[in-house]
Formats: C-alpha cells, structure tokens, sequence
C-alpha cells in the first residue's frame, strides 16, 4: 500500500516536460503568433485563399506542431502595435525586429532571420547607392516606427529625416510631389511597390539587414529558452532556410549561427 502511495504521488507532480514548457508558452493552448502585416518578410495573406504563408508563420506553425497545439496567426499594423498585443497578452509570441527603442516590455530570442533594407529613388536622382543617402539637402524617408527609420534617426548627420504613415500610398504620393527623395524600407515591399512605379528604380544594394526577432512577454524566460532552443533547431535542421527559400522574397537570409545577441550594425 505504501509503495502505491507513493508511487501515486509521484505521479502527481510528474508534469512531462514538453507539456510544461507548452503551458508556459501558450497557456491557453493555442499558440497565438501576432506579425506585421504590413511587411512581406515576415508573412503576407493570399487575397485569392486567405491563406497566411511567408517564412515567420511557417515558424509558428512548427512552433506550435512541436507542442501540439493548433495556432492562431494575428496580423497587426505596425511593429508597436505587434509588442503592444504581446504585452499585453493578447498573443503568446510576435514576430518583430530588434532595436534598442524597442527594448523594455517583451523579451527578444536570438536572431533568427536578417532582412536586407534599402531605397526607391527617382530615375534622375544623383542617388547612386546608399553611400549618398546622407548628404546636405536631401530628403530621406521611411515609415513611422520601421527598423530602417530608427537606424536612420541614429545615422543620420547631414540629411533630413522624413517619417510616411507606413503605407505604400503615402510613400508614393510624398515621392510623387517631390517632397522626399529616396524612401527606405525592406527590398521586397521597395520591389513590390516599382511595379506601378515608372520612373523610378532600386538602388543596387542594401544599407544593412534588419534583425527578425520572436518577442514574448517579460519575465517569461523558460519560454524564451523554449524559443531559442526552437531558433537553434531550425537553423541546423535546414527548416529555417527552407521556409525563407519557400517564401520566395527578396531579400532574406538566415541569421547566423551565435545571432544571440540582437544588435544593430554601427
């Protein structure tokens, strides 16, 4: 009887670990993934279907089939708006770029993914490269709150910073009436956008790559231990790549091995 017992007991409290790590993750028990909609790196909707692909919901769909659990992938407007939803519980992990302005509310994983940045400009502007980006008297746009935004409010020492709403149209008109004269962003919604474009090109390369990050809220650190050993196990698994490769955006490259640190370039 006394072995039943205890035998019992042990039981009780012999929680397997992958449910335990689950329930710290998404306690729920859907994994609820919020990215931004607005950037194609990360995934884009299928006007035709409604079907979300791109290489951060593959993340989240393996994510949650290792654990089991069905997922529930949030679109939302901008990158403050994904740590907002984070923070505030409205979703288990987001999918965003590190910068140090960001840093405070959410915890960040190691760097999982690189997204290269750089700028449509007019066809006649004297803007070759983006080594002439910074120079007195030029108008250098990007959306409010974008990685390649912030990195620029930082750079930045001789042209003017201009900030659009994050939106293509607003982008399209500011250029169209000569108020900026280059507009940053990543090179797949910069390509996505020259194809009603005429007149203006991209330049031939990038001002750096943007670091993709997965957030989940303060304090929670077994689940981002959870979420870094996940990271390390698609990157040497070839999963990782293969879903960057299947997203077919331009742009992409897997982070690598020892991104733990999310940093930005000087």
């Amino acid at each position: 009887m006394k072995i039943l017992i205890a035998f019992a007991m042990a039981m009780a409290f012999a929680v397997p670990l992958g449910a335990a790590q689950a329930d710290d993750l998404a306690p729920g028990g859907t994994l609820r993934a919020v990215y931004l909609a607005t950037n194609p790196a990360q995934a884009v909707k299928d006007p035709a279907t409604g079907d979300i692909r791109g290489a951060s919901a593959d993340l989240a769909r393996e994510l949650a089939k290792r654990h089991n659990m069905p997922v529930q992938l949030i679109p939302s407007a901008n990158p403050a708006t994904v740590i907002e939803a984070v923070t505030k519980g409205e979703a288990d992990i987001g999918f965003v770029a590190f910068a140090p302005e960001r840093v405070g509310t959410v915890e960040f994983s190691q760097v999982y993914m690189l997204v290269q940045q750089s700028f449509i400009v007019p066809d006649t502007s004297r803007i070759k490269s983006v080594k002439d980006i910074d120079a007195a008297g030029l108008r250098i746009s990007g959306g409010a709150g974008d990685s390649v935004t912030l990195y620029m409010k930082r750079k930045l020492k001789l042209a003017t910073l201009i900030e659009t709403d994050n939106t293509p149209a607003d982008a399209k008109k500011k250029l169209a009436a000569n108020e900026i004269d280059a507009f940053g962003a990543n090179r797949q919604r910069l390509t996505t956008m020259l194809k009603d474009m005429p007149g203006y090109r991209l330049l031939p390369d990038s001002l750096f790559g943007v670091t993709q990050t997965i957030i989940v809220p303060k304090g929670k650190a077994e689940a981002l231990a959870g979420v870094n050993r996940f990271i390390d196990d698609v990157r040497a698994s070839g999963f990782l790549q293969s879903a960057i490769d299947k997203s077919g955006i331009v742009g992409l490259s897997a982070a690598p091995v020892g991104s733990w640190t999310p940093s930005i370039p000087d």
